[in-house]
Formats: C-alpha cells, structure tokens, sequence
C-alpha cells in the first residue's frame, strides 16, 4: 500500500513540474476607460409631455424639461485568447464594472434586457459580463470560427452596431482574395428549461451572410450579402391572436458594398446599404384585408475623406439613412436601417454610446405615441460634417467639426425637417504609448424638427456638452 501511494505521490510530483507540456500560451489585451460627462439638457423640449410606444405592454415615458445631468462612469474591457497549438486557440472578452461611479444600480424584472454591446444584461455588466468565448480554428481549407463573437459590423464603421452573438463563421483567402459565409443565431425562442411558456416552434432571429473582399497596398473592397430571417413577431407572448403587431415574419435581403482607399494624402472610405425584402409577412389565418402585409425597401450611405497636410488634416463627411414615408402605407422605407451604433459622429447629435447609453434618449417633442430622439444611431436623415485638425507633435490630436442634419421624410404632422447644428471641439493627449485623455466640448443648435407638430407658443432648447476620458489600453 505504501509503494502504491509513493508511486501516486511521485506521478503527482511530475505532472506538477511538468505543467508546461499540458499550458496553453495565453494573450491578454484590454481597455479600461474613466470618464466625466455635463449635458446641459437632458431632453429639449421646454414643457413636460408624455408618450406610450404601441408596442403592447409599453410603459408610458416621461419627457421632463430643463434637466441637467453630470456623473462619472468607467468600463474594463479584457480580451484573453488560449493559444493551445498554432493555428488553434479558443478567444475569450468580458466587461467588467462598467457603471457610474456612486450611481443607483440598474434592477430589472426577468427576463433581463440585454446591453447595447454585450451578451450581458446591464446589471451584469456592472458586475462582470462575457461576451466572447469562442473557438479559431486556422486550417489548410480555411479559418473556422465557433462560439459566441463579434456580430454586426461589415465593411466600414458607418451602419455597424457590434454586439456578441452565436456564430458560425467560414473564411478562406487566396492570395488578395478573401470569401467567407456566416450563420449568426441572434435570437432563440425556442421551448427550452429558461422559456416554458413557449406554445410555438418557430419564432427565432437567424441570419445567413455571405462576403468577398479585395486587398490591396492602400485599400480594401467588399461586398457583404446577408439574408434575415426574423420570425420573433409570429408568437404573440399572450396567446394566439389576429393583432398585426405579431403573427408575421420580417424576412429580406441587404446588400453591403464598400471600399477603403488612400490615395496620396486622401484617405477615403465609402459604404451603401440597400435593403429589400418583406417587412411583415402575416400569417394565413390573419385577416389580410385589415392587416395586409408590408415591404421592405431601404438605402443608407456615407462618403468620407480626411487629407493630411501634416500637422493639419481636414476631412468631409456626407451620410443619409432612408426615412419612411407616411403616406405608403404598404411599405415600409426607414426603421431598419441606421448609422450604426458605433458610428458616432458628434458628442451629442446621433451620440450612442457616450450620451445614449449613459444618459439614455434625449428627446424633443413628438407625438402621443413616440419621441423625436435627438441621441442614438442615425436615423431618417442626411448628414453633413466639415472638420479641420492639428496634430503638432505625436503626442497631441485636436479637432474642430460643424455638421448639420435634416430630416429625409417628416413623419405624420411634423412641420418642420431641420435636426440641428453642433459644433464639437475635442482634444487627445497621449501621456504615455498606453495611456491617454480626451477633453470634449459640444454644442448643439437645435433644429426645429424637435418641435414636432409646432404648435403655437412651442419652444425647445439648444443643449451643450462636457465629456472628458482618461484611456488606458494594454
């Protein structure tokens, strides 16, 4: 017995001093941000109102006037990736203490709402959330990607709102050529142990995508085709009923060309967006006479170029989302398409996540049943930016942008198109290669699209801001 348990003692003693055979190499990289935010309006109109959205069980939202808000908040982002052989790793990234500083902390009713950009809920992400666990596999055929990772963001940053999702990814490359084809499962309501109320089988939020891109020295091309199938609306969660806010399928087809390209000082990049399909698609047994079904046909684009005459650059951008037109009723123009999440253009005007995710909707007027949101991703509008900059040593960025936005269609009654003007200046100092602080200040002119039916005596306010973030990133 004693020889045995030396035997066990001496095999425990070589696997522990031989633990090097069995690890993995791990790479790690991160950011984490703290960062002061002053906005002089929380929302702009001038007298309270009140809306409740037609989506069943909305609540009614409050539209309070001449608030201010100031607080701090952070995020730690931490990316880890196993290396088990080459060619072989699994990808991990999670959030952590993403909150404000001293702020209440978010509560909410099951099941959880899940964060702008994170397959966490937000009170997760106060805590610790993870976002990305997923296996890359590099083989003789091609790459393979498996597991929970970036979905969302195609060619350019205009459009893109990057979030995790199940995916399952394919690429191959031949010398500048690269083509891959996707799944992305973005949501289940299957029947399973976490959704037992489930009377349906089919009512889930899948995509299929297929992409080609073309490098060369100074640029890059592409086409990304992705068709949607989004069957979450044929479930009514209450039952079976003929409501035409469920019981239909949203299936279409968008079409993403782009190209970036530096041309001697120019540095150009320019992205469309062509959506086309069925919006609602009802179910036979809904009456169609009443609810009949409704196409899809959207557009968004952008052109944008900066040329640097160093230490001054100057830089130009047109962007435009597709608005709907209140009078087709069959089919549906805008609400689909948008800039982007993560395109954020000014401190305040089309803001998401510094304004819109922190402060939340900053609205104006609208109507009994909606806002007219000066924050979060682009939407129904063409938008213009002129920006001049000065980069004097490698350390300093400072850059002043005036842009200026109107509505493409005006929804029912609105009088007016006019979004606004802001003028932004901002600054980026990099104290050392990994640590850095921005210092902006904005100011927005509001237009009077936010006065929504301009009735007499209707007044709205302009709003400015203060923003200032120290980076560190490893």
């Amino acid at each position: 017995m004693k020889r045995f348990w030396l035997v066990l003692l001496s095999l425990g003693l070589v696997m522990a001093f031989s633990v090097s055979a069995f690890a993995v190499d791990v790479k790690v990289s991160g950011e984490y941000y703290a960062a002061g935010l002053y906005l002089n309006k929380t929302n702009v109109n001038d007298t309270y109102y009140n809306f409740t959205p037609t989506a069943k069980g909305s609540k009614t939202v409050d539209v309070y006037p001449n608030v201010s808000t100031a607080f701090f908040y952070q995020r730690l982002r931490v990316g880890t990736d196993f290396i088990v052989s080459p060619g072989l790793k699994l990808v991990t990234r999670f959030d952590a203490m993403e909150r404000i500083w001293g702020g209440t902390r978010n509560t909410e009713a099951e099941p959880p709402t899940a964060a702008i950009d994170s397959a966490g809920s937000r009170s997760e992400n106060e805590n610790i959330a993870v976002d990305w666990a997923y296996i890359n596999y590099v083989s003789p055929i091609g790459t393979f990607d498996v597991g929970y990772m970036n979905y969302g963001a195609t060619g350019t940053i205009f459009g893109n709102s990057s979030y995790p999702a199940g995916r399952i990814k394919y690429n191959y490359a031949k010398d500048a050529f690269t083509i891959g084809v996707d799944y992305s499962k973005i949501a289940d309501n299957s029947y399973s142990n976490t959704n037992s109320s489930a009377y349906w089988t089919d009512g889930d939020k899948d995509v299929y995508g297929i992409e080609g891109t073309y490098k060369w020295k100074d640029g890059k091309a592409g086409m990304k085709i992705n068709y949607y199938r989004y069957a979450d609306k044929r479930p009514d969660p209450s039952g079976p009923s003929n409501s035409k806010s469920y019981n239909y399928n949203k299936t279409y087809f968008l079409f993403t060309p782009y190209a970036t390209a530096k041309i001697g000082p120019v540095a150009l990049q320019a992205e469309f967006n062509w959506a086309t399909g069925n919006s609602k698609t009802y179910d036979d047994y809904v009456n169609h006479v009443t609810n009949p079904d409704v196409k899809l046909d959207q557009m968004s684009g952008w052109i944008d170029a900066t040329a640097t005459f160093a230490p001054v650059y100057v830089g130009a951008t047109i962007a435009y989302v597709s608005g709907d037109d209140p009078g087709t009723l069959d089919r549906e123009e805008g609400g689909t398409l948008t800039g982007g999440n993560d395109w954020n253009p000014c401190l305040i005007m089309f803001n998401t996540y510094d304004v819109g995710n922190w402060v939340g909707n900053v609205y104006g007027y609208g109507s009994a049943t909606s806002g007219s949101k000066v924050t979060g991703p682009m939407a129904n509008a063409w938008f213009g930016q002129g920006r001049i900059g000065i980069k004097p040593n490698a350390q300093l960025d400072a850059m002043l942008s005036v842009s200026h936005a109107f509505a493409d269609k005006k929804p029912t009654g609105y009088a007016n198109a006019a979004y606004g003007t802001e003028v932004d200046l901002t600054g980026t100092y990099k104290i050392t290669n990994n640590l850095s602080y921005m210092l902006g200040v904005g100011y927005l002119f509001t237009g009077d699209y936010f006065k929504a039916q301009d009735a007499a005596g209707t007044k709205i306010n302009d709003d400015f801001i203060i923003v200032n973030k120290l980076t560190l990133s490893f």
